[in-house]
């Protein structure tokens, strides 16, 4: 008798060789019923299936094309290494994802600038070729058609540089004037790129809650007292309902701010969308050539009208920057640059007949647009030792923006050091001030903490000055736009902080350390 392994499972006695035959042609049998119950559907089938399979062997093969590509300088694109945006890995190039073969750099010139072509990099990056290939642009002719084409961009000089430019059978191909402002800007150029004013986005609802402005501030040296000084532009720039205002706030540690303002109608309120001069009334701030703030106001004292002359030259310093981010969303717009993080002001303010004057002190500028009607934020700017400090977080009310992490920017000499991602801001409210409503409970010290793979930082602020103004009043801060604005927070108190911040723990296998003066921004 055989083994029973060579019979079939039921021990039948058919041998198992038998049994699978017939399995298989029975399996044939109805595959083939089946294919010509239906013919034109397996037809359709079928067709699907290949044209699918085609699809992929195309996407698998440009990908394939596009990495081998980014290894080859001698091609468009080329180099030792390739920049890809966040959310995009090589894998999405080979294999054909949707968002693989047509995406771009975000702050492609800050990238360009402040990382790869800076000089903290200069031992390890030789050329840096920044290009565009086959972007999707609408053409509009003379008779008002359109046509869809694909563009390509590059710095001829930098692609020269590379090895990878082409060559050129006729005519030239060079740097034009907009090639060099985009690679090295002159100091005046990059603050009029980075600090022009803006128009409301197409599609924002309640346009008349738009406000933009410039923001400086001046610390005296003592740290004793020091200024808040805004140029602000407010309401709907498209129509015919808006205006401007100059506003100083004048503070002395312990002591109540000094609030002068100056409302101006809109024929007297001079912006542009190019550049960063702007005209508020008798006050003025102007790009000088080489790259400094002249800032001029005369306002007067809310309540008693004691005349104040504002009188500075305010001074970036080289490469500590921040260049600016704009976020919209649906009705909510928010935008923010930074072309003074680091700076000096030398000059005078003139309250009345007495002046205070300040040489080269610690001064910041800032420059802010968007619809702030129910917008809260934490913020704060200040230096520590060599590095300075950028921190916030912007949150429309009734949405869950402000659970979402902070950005902690951080320079040097050299211009941007490193970014941290903290998820929160830990606030100690053991501080009590006055306000119209009582006793508010405000920061005496904060905390941000993040460990980025091996940068780690931490940052602690000491309070030893704060001011809180009611938001729910016309215009109560900084930041409010038009004149008929009112505020409606469930946090409705701005609280304005002035202390000592110390940095902490490791970039780049560095030790990060050092102390200073800043301000910083809060609501309760």
């Amino acid at each position: 008798m055989r083994p029973t392994e060579g019979l079939s499972p039921d021990g039948a006695g058919v041998p198992t060789a038998h049994l699978t035959a017939s399995r298989l042609a029975l399996s044939r049998l109805l595959a083939w019923r089946n294919a010509t119950w239906r013919p034109w559907r397996t037809l359709l089938l079928c067709a699907g299936f290949g044209v699918g399979v085609g699809v992929m062997i195309v996407l698998l093969a440009v990908g394939e094309a596009m990495v081998r590509q980014a290894s080859q300088e001698r091609l468009v694109g080329g180099g030792d290494v390739t920049i890809l945006p966040e959310g995009i890995d090589i894998e999405v190039l080979t294999t054909g994802g949707l968002g693989g073969l047509f995406f771009s750099v975000p702050n492609a010139r800050f990238v360009y600038r402040q990382v790869l072509a800076a000089p903290r990099a200069a031992d390890v990056i030789g050329v840096v070729a920044p290009q565009l290939e086959g972007k999707l642009l609408y053409l509009t002719t003379a008779d008002h058609r359109e046509h869809a084409v694909r563009a390509s961009g590059e710095i001829p000089s930098a692609t020269k540089a590379l090895g990878a430019q082409p060559a050129v059978l006729q005519g030239a191909w060079g740097d034009d004037d907009g090639d060099r402002r985009w690679t090295t800007p002159t100091a005046a150029e990059l603050r009029h790129d980075i600090d022009h004013f803006h128009l409301p986005p197409h599609g924002m609802g309640a346009r008349e809650n738009w406000g933009e402005w410039h923001y400086f501030n001046v610390l005296s040296p003592d740290a004793s007292h020091w200024a808040f000084i805004s140029f602000i532009v407010g309401g709907d720039v498209t129509t015919d309902r808006w205006g401007g205002q100059l506003l100083v706030t004048l503070h002395e540690r312990g002591r109540a701010p000094r609030r002068f303002a100056a409302t101006v109608p809109r024929h007297r309120v001079r912006f542009s969308t190019a550049d960063a001069d702007l005209t508020v009334g008798d006050g003025s701030v102007r790009v000088q050539d080489d790259g400094r703030y002249a800032v001029r106001a005369t306002v007067r004292e809310e309540g008693t009208g004691i005349p104040l002359v504002v009188d500075l030259v305010v001074t970036p310093s080289p490469r500590v920057d921040f260049p600016g981010a704009t976020i919209v969303s649906g009705d909510f717009a928010s935008g923010y640059a930074v072309p003074g993080l680091r700076a000096s002001a030398t000059g005078t303010l003139c309250m009345a007949a007495q002046c205070t004057r300040y040489d080269n002190a610690q001064a910041y500028h800032d420059h802010n647009w968007g619809g702030w009607r129910g917008v809260t934020w934490e913020w704060g700017a200040t230096r520590a030792g060599d590095y300075t400090v950028l921190y916030g977080r912007v949150a429309p009310e009734d949405s869950t923006a402000g659970n979402a992490p902070l950005f902690v920017y951080v320079t040097d000499s050299s211009g941007f050091l490193a970014l941290f991602r903290p998820r929160v801001i830990r606030y100690d409210d053991s501080r009590t001030v006055q306000t119209a409503d009582g006793p508010l409970r405000v920061p005496a010290h904060a905390e941000l903490i993040d460990v980025r793979d091996g940068d780690t930082l931490r940052l602690s602020l000491t309070i030893d000055d704060a001011v809180a103004s009611d938001t729910r009043a016309a215009r109560a801060q900084r930041g409010e736009g038009s004149a008929d604005a009112v505020r409606a927070l469930r946090r409705p108190w701005f609280v304005q902080m002035a202390g000592e911040a110390v940095i902490s723990g490791r970039v780049r296998g560095r030790p990060l350390a050092g102390r200073g003066r800043g301000f910083f921004e809060t609501y309760r």
